[in-house]
Order: C-alpha cells, then sequence, then structure tokens
C-alpha cells in the first residue's frame, strides 16, 4: 500500500486539518486519476497555481490541463477552501 504524506502551509481560510484532508485527497484522486473525485473537491472558480508559476483559473481548464499532462501535479505548498472545495492550490 501507498502511503501519501501531505505537508501544507497554514491556509488563511478553514481548519488546517480540514484543508490537509481534502488537499490529500484531491491530490491522491488526481494521482489515481479518478476524475469525477476530483471534480467534487475543486470549487468552480479554482485558481491553480503551479510549482513552475504558470496560473490557470477556473475548474474546467484545470481538470483539462490535468488529464493531458504526463504527470500528475507535486503535492501543493498552500492551499486555500472555500465551501469545503480547494479554491487556491499554490505548487
Amino acid at each position: 500500500m501507498n502511503v501519501l504524506i501531505c505537508r501544507w502551509q497554514h491556509s488563511r481560510h478553514g481548519h488546517d486539518g480540514d484543508v490537509e484532508e481534502i488537499a490529500c485527497r484531491v491530490h491522491a484522486a488526481i494521482v489515481a486519476r479518478e476524475w469525477d473525485t476530483v471534480r467534487l473537491l475543486l470549487h468552480p472558480y479554482l485558481h491553480w497555481t503551479d510549482s513552475r508559476g504558470s496560473q490557470v483559473r477556473g475548474r474546467a481548464k484545470v481538470m483539462a490541463m490535468l488529464q493531458q499532462a504526463a504527470e500528475p501535479p507535486a503535492v501543493p505548498a498552500s492551499v486555500e477552501l472555500r465551501d469545503g472545495q480547494i479554491y487556491r492550490w499554490a505548487g
């Protein structure tokens, strides 16, 4: 069994435990290519910044990018929740 260890900086919104749990679930779903799960966990107005600083906005655009990517993104450096979904992802 693979164990995913997730560590993030403190979020500005929500409880850190909730943020960490949801971010870990999103990352695991991306790695497993479980797109229905990913969609449910990402906010429609998502702000996504990858580890190189490139930005993509909107859940549909982010999901298209992830589905076409050769490799899943790294575990994020920080995330922010809105309404229980990932609203900001910074790689």
